[in-house]
């Protein structure tokens, strides 16, 4: 094990993981074009696959940040090895934010006409169930009580004031906790870590408060009608297991290249633990919410859930528990699956699609009319991918060392055993 003749290696981004990527963007360009140039409800199609994506970006970019911080906060080893990679996600996370605050922009702002009752009207092709005209104004013909009592939190300065708080403020800290590893490396000394430690306490008193209003905002308001305290923490579960299929992914792939030939299968089974774990809490509270909606059996709310049991939902409906339940479960149980290069990696892809279903049945049923997986959805979605992975492996490629030199917990990661 190559752990101290490799301790100055740095990332260099080339060959065909750059290549692949660059076409990957080229493909999603192509296919936001197609579905803007075709027009009727192909753009809808684009606007929806395009929040979808520019979420799923934003997510896992924070997962970094979340994994650095909890990291940090409970002083784990272990992990201090793999770091610069939720690093790089933290780093490419002001992107991520900018491009979900410019899609949601587009589809707010942009209308459409649509039937409704009979009669035609303007809506927004994103946001239509609180941004239409007219929903919280007395007297209107558009007048909805429903929305009219959510209308202090479901208003265009809340929203937007909510993005740019919440998101800039994840970003802030990930620029922290990132920039005070760096400094590490060349300071040395406990100053750092002790700076690290702070900030990663405080983000998480943040985050926790804060990250269900961002997923209550930009995903539950779809469909402004219905509401769950538990779809934050959903999110949080499908964020959290999406970003770490994610890092083990990029480890697997820098490993085959030849880097950081200091982590071993332990790291991979300390990742590989946390994946089955945050899999098994997404399944309990996506169950809760589920069972406790049937269970009141109140319209507005059941109506969110009897949307996905509709023939062109029912069968994704499923599929999504056995993508991201079952498929862990079964892959991910015993100790020796966990420590299995090639079995991690088809279970984590599989994650990684799980979870692009998983946001796919949030958002489509409040969006679309006809759903399906044409041009849209699949170059959006590799579009998304390519530029994933070209800006988190050139923010790899800045770093000095792929290894935290003087964090103090370096040798105890290097020894890692479990």
């Amino acid at each position: 094990m190559k752990t101290h003749n490799s301790i100055e290696e740095r990332f260099q981004f080339t060959g065909t993981s750059k290549t692949l990527s660059l076409v990957g963007i080229v493909i999603g360009i192509i296919a936001i074009a197609f579905g803007f140039i075709l027009g009727g409800e192909h753009v809808q199609h684009t606007y929806s696959n395009l929040l979808l994506m520019s979420y799923y970006f934003v997510c896992v970019c924070t997962a970094g940040v979340f994994f650095c911080a909890y990291q940090y906060a409970a002083q784990a080893g272990w992990s201090a090895s793999l770091i610069r990679i939720p690093q790089a996600f933290a780093k490419v996370l002001p992107l991520a934010s900018i491009i979900l605050i410019a899609v949601i922009t587009f589809g707010l702002f942009s209308e459409h006409e649509v039937i409704e009752h009979g009669k035609k009207e303007m809506v927004p092709y994103l946001y239509a169930h609180w941004a239409t005209h007219g929903l919280t104004t007395l007297g209107s013909e558009n007048y909805d009580a429903i929305i009219a009592g959510k209308a202090p939190f479901l208003t265009i300065k809340f929203f937007y004031g909510m993005l740019i708080v919440l998101l800039g403020a994840y970003s802030y800290f990930g620029w922290a906790l990132t920039k005070t590893s760096v400094d590490e490396d060349t300071e040395g000394g406990m100053r750092n870590y002790d700076k690290s430690f702070k900030l990663a306490c405080i983000f998480l008193v943040v985050f926790g408060f804060t990250f269900p209003i961002f997923a209550f905002g930009v995903i539950m308001s779809l469909e402004a009608h219905w509401f769950s305290t538990m779809f934050g923490w959903y999110n949080l579960a499908a964020m959290h297991v999406s970003g770490l299929a994610i890092m083990a992914l990029i480890m697997i792939h820098l490993q085959k290249k030849g880097y950081m030939e200091w982590l071993h299968v332990d790291h991979m089974h300390s990742i590989g633990k946390l994946i089955f774990g945050f899999s098994i809490f997404w399944t309990y509270v996506w169950f809760a919410q589920f069972f406790l909606t049937w269970y009141a059996n109140i319209p507005e709310e059941s109506v969110y859930f009897y949307k996905r049991w509709e023939p062109e939902y029912k069968f994704w409906f499923w599929f999504n528990i056995v993508m991201n339940f079952l498929a862990p479960l079964l892959l991910l149980m015993s100790r020796d699956a966990k420590r299995v290069r090639s079995r991690m990696m088809w279970t984590c892809l599989l994650l990684v699609a799980g979870h692009w279903l998983d946001y796919y049945i949030m958002i489509m049923p409040g969006t679309v009319e006809k759903p399906g997986f044409g041009v849209e959805e699949i170059g959006i979605f590799l579009g998304f991918v390519g530029l994933f992975t070209f800006s988190v492996l050139t923010a790899l490629s800045r770093f000095t060392s792929l290894i935290p030199k003087k964090h103090p917990f370096l040798q105890e990661s290097l020894h890692h055993h479990i």
